[in-house]
């Protein structure tokens, strides 16, 4: 661990990043309360739902204003020259090396500033790796709305959920393995764990939830499915016993 901690460890910009996380669960929330029946939702499938929403509006929100930046926020490659940014790759968006994309190139941009909050944590997030962005644009246009989804089906007690909820759990995971064993691979040359806000809850904490909460999705789902075939086993044998 360093020493010392970084000036900027809990500046304006940081802390009105980490309430934008708050705000979006709040939302999802209070949504829950509006569109599930209190009666006959049970406390699982609200915090599922509740899941599912935070997780749609972080994929559009918040990782939306990330792909962006990658896509429209640069300045010139020469104006780039002698400062600290992470380089973009040659030939991005057909462009060869004129220009130096990612939220490092967004000014004051409220979303841009949040993204070089998480960017000390992890630097690829400050400018336009490819790696990531293809995750995200994913993420984006796939999870994020299969997420809005799931939640419409638990809305409406469609046990089609079940099998979405595994399917979006499996891109979920699939996808924080490939954001961090590339780092893994090359000995985390990209991450800084130097202190507690960067290593804990930046790198662990905020991506571990996308783990952990996924498993536990498929975990109920597949409770949910294998009931369901416990059922029309049961069904069956009733239906066999009139006809014996």
């Amino acid at each position: 661990m360093a020493s010392s901690l970084p000036p900027d460890l809990f500046d304006q910009t940081t802390i009105i990043s980490l309430l934008s996380t708050l705000a979006i669960v709040l939302v999802a929330y209070a949504t829950s309360r509006l569109v599930l029946p209190r009666a006959t939702t049970s406390a699982t499938l609200r915090f599922l739902f509740i899941w599912h929403l935070a997780d749609a509006l972080c994929h559009f929100i918040l990782e939306g204003s990330f792909l962006y930046h990658c896509f429209y926020s640069f300045i010139p490659a020469a104006e780039a020259a002698g400062k600290d940014l992470v380089p973009t790759p040659y030939n991005f968006l057909g462009l060869g090396d004129s220009r130096v994309y990612g939220p490092q190139s967004g000014g004051d941009n409220p979303f841009a500033q949040l993204w070089m909050v998480y960017a000390r944590a992890d630097k690829r997030w400050a400018g336009a790796d490819l790696g990531v962005i293809s995750l995200e644009l994913l993420t984006v246009f796939f999870d994020g709305p299969l997420a809005v989804y799931i939640c419409y089906l638990i809305a409406k007690g469609n046990p089609k959920a079940s099998i979405w909820m595994i399917v979006l759990a499996t891109c979920e995971l699939y996808g924080g393995f490939m954001t961090f064993c590339p780092e893994w691979l090359t000995g985390n040359i990209n991450l800084d764990g130097s202190n507690f806000m960067y290593m804990w809850v930046y790198l662990v904490f905020f991506n571990m939830l996308w783990v952990f909460i996924p498993l536990y999705a498929v975990w109920y789902s597949i409770n949910d499915i294998s009931n369901a075939f416990v059922v029309r086993q049961a069904v069956r044998r009733t239906a066999n016993k009139k006809f014996d």
